[in-house]
């Protein structure tokens, strides 16, 4: 098992309400294009509205299954991704943090010319994709990233004193004999040392490069730190070793890091908070301490129990049951319950459940031949054949499908090879308040015991 060395609870944290990165409902879209013109035919929803707060000197973990978002969410961070809505905000005031949420709860339609004259000066001021070019210069330097994969992160060509010192020359920090001494002192500082100036990237070990990586990374003095998945692709006494490190670098430097992993025993180390994402949204956010004893979504559960070093096994859980939904068309009501072992029936059922189901069951697709879609709630289904439909329909009034969606379902009529089908509308399940600085987007109020 992996040893690190513990957090200490309030070192380098910042007065409550100094936010140094704020996240509103931010989203990112990918087009789908098909056909010889490439037409826009839909959208990958990689982050669908996420929202949440890093204050100064803390570490937030955000922790999700392959594919949830976590990466593309940490490129709109960091500025290398352009967010399709919402908006990233750096450096805020708590009085700034204020008057910002005071003006986005206020619809646009609605919001009067002072308003909107207000939000655009502090999007000029603060907002990533808005700022000017000297606050543009200005977060670069201060926003540094460390990524999962060393080596390709890492010019091949170049030697590490080139590489480590190239943010400085950029930036204009320095030249000639001081930057060789500076780049020594970033190499010591993440255990290298001088010896390491003139070697190339394929010359060192996994951990040794991701220390290169790290030290490239604190050459201009960052606030800011994302860490996409910084360990997973190492050794665990390396990673125990970079963790320590990063720890270390931490306390030294007032350092605040934005900590992306799926690797929970990891995050509970390293963050003082946690945000778990699921298909793009947040699923929770807490405390790390109260996350980890008292779970209100049954996804950060379900995380908890795959990891046998943090949650007791003999409870005989397997693993979640199904694969992740398409981000292209991500499910209704609670994103989760396609896979979740607590699914009631107001967790948003829909028409493509139903698809999903035909997909699954084998020769039943490849005889659904149309849908006309009244909402995501109803919609006509025609098949190649008359007992297709109705096959159909008898399994959804079975055991063939979970009780909850039974429950859900309002009407399944056929009329020769169309089957009309009708679940229970809900709306997107929101994060409510579950505690102090703990929310989760769950449609039970408690969940039951193990």
């Amino acid at each position: 098992m992996t040893t690190v060395t513990e957090r200490s609870g309030g070192a380098a944290v910042a007065p409550q309400g100094d936010i140094l990165l704020g996240v509103r409902d931010l989203r990112r879209y990918f087009p789908i294009r098909e056909g010889a013109l490439q037409r826009v035919v839909g959208h990958v929803k990689a982050v669908d509205g996420v929202s949440f707060d890093l204050r100064r000197g803390q570490t937030l973990g955000l922790v999700g299954e392959s594919g949830c978002g976590k990466t593309t969410l940490g490129r709109c961070v960091s500025g290398l991704s352009e967010p399709t809505g919402g908006g990233v905000y750096f450096d805020l005031t708590a009085e700034r943090a204020a008057q910002l949420d005071r003006l986005l709860a206020v619809p646009e339609a609605e919001r009067t010319d002072a308003q909107r004259a207000e939000l655009d000066a502090l999007g000029t001021a603060h907002r990533v994709d808005l700022l000017t070019r000297q606050a543009w210069r200005r977060f670069r330097r201060n926003t540094q990233v460390v990524f999962q994969d060393s080596f390709s992160s890492l010019n091949p060509r170049q030697l590490v004193r080139d590489i480590v010192g190239r943010p400085l020359r950029v930036h204009r920090e320095a030249s000639g004999s001081a930057l060789r001494e500076r780049v020594v002192e970033l190499l010591d500082q993440v255990g290298l040392g001088r010896q390491h100036l003139n070697r190339y990237p394929h010359q060192f070990s996994g951990g040794q490069r991701q220390r290169i990586s790290i030290a490239r990374a604190l050459a201009l003095d960052p606030e800011l730190v994302v860490l996409d998945e910084p360990t997973s692709a190492l050794d665990v006494s390396v990673q125990a070793q970079i963790l320590n490190l990063l720890h270390l670098l931490q306390q030294e430097h007032g350092l605040t890091y934005l900590f992306i992993t799926h690797d929970l025993s990891v995050v509970r180390h390293m963050a003082d908070r946690i945000v778990v994402m699921y298909v793009g949204r947040v699923a929770e956010a807490g405390p790390t301490e109260q996350l980890f004893a008292s779970p209100a979504h049954p996804y950060t559960r379900a995380l908890l129990q795959a990891s046998p070093d943090l949650f007791d096994d003999s409870t005989g859980f397997r693993g979640l049951e199904g694969t992740v939904p398409d981000p292209a068309r991500p499910p209704a009501g609670c994103r989760f319950h396609t896979r979740c072992p607590l699914v009631t029936a107001d967790c948003g059922w829909e028409v493509d459940d139903v698809v999903r189901w035909l997909e699954e069951e084998p020769g039943m697709f490849d005889e659904l031949a149309g849908v006309e879609r009244g909402s995501a709630f109803d919609a006509a289904l025609t098949f190649g054949s008359d007992d297709a439909a109705r096959r159909l329909v008898a399994a959804l009034r079975s055991d063939a499908v979970p009780q909850a969606m039974r429950d859900a379902l309002e009407r399944a009529d056929v009329t020769g090879a169309r089957v009309d089908v009708a679940f229970r509308p809900v709306d997107e399940v929101e994060l409510t308040r579950r505690g102090p600085d703990h929310h989760a987007a769950c449609v039970l109020e408690d969940l039951p015991p193990v």
